[in-house]
């Protein structure tokens, strides 16, 4: 089973792939590696065995380049601040809203669906919260008017 190491490849083996092929004395290789006065990359010049091709450099990891210009520049941050302000202050979402429909119809931006539930929530609750207002204030005049004493 197993032969006395030899220094010779075995003959039933086959050739590893990461041991550079055996070339006796004398013998040319099949393919010139280095020819003097060719340019890396042309034909007829391959790299050493154990040698690595040059590519362009990368930059580190974690750093990344500029962003690049999108189709159309990306979501407007007026509409998604209009969606944001329809549930904390209603009155600026429907101003932002209307600024970002304004600015979405001249850049091409994207999110005029955004603007469009931002303006449509900003209105329901601003009704919603003068109606609530206006519910206050007539059950205060209710509740004073009602008893007749005098103080």
């Amino acid at each position: 089973m197993g032969h006395p190491p030899t220094g010779e490849p075995d003959p039933e083996q086959p050739p590893s792939p990461y041991e550079q092929p055996q070339q006796t004395y004398g013998q040319q290789p099949d393919q010139p590696y280095d020819q003097p006065g060719q340019p890396y990359g042309q034909p007829g010049h391959h790299p050493q065995w154990g040698q690595q091709q040059s590519y362009a450099p990368q930059p580190p990891y974690g750093q990344y380049g500029p962003p690049g210009p999108g189709p159309g520049g990306g979501t407007n941050v007026l509409a998604i601040l209009s969606l944001v302000f329809a549930f904390v202050f209603a009155p600026a979402g429907i101003v932002l809203g209307h600024l970002a429909k304004r600015q979405i119809r001249r850049t091409g931006e994207e999110g005029d669906q955004l603007a469009t539930w931002g303006l449509v929530l900003s209105y329901i609750f601003t009704v919603i919260g003068v109606l609530a207002c206006c519910g206050w204030i007539a059950v205060a005049i209710w509740a004073n008017s009602g008893n007749g004493t005098t103080y």
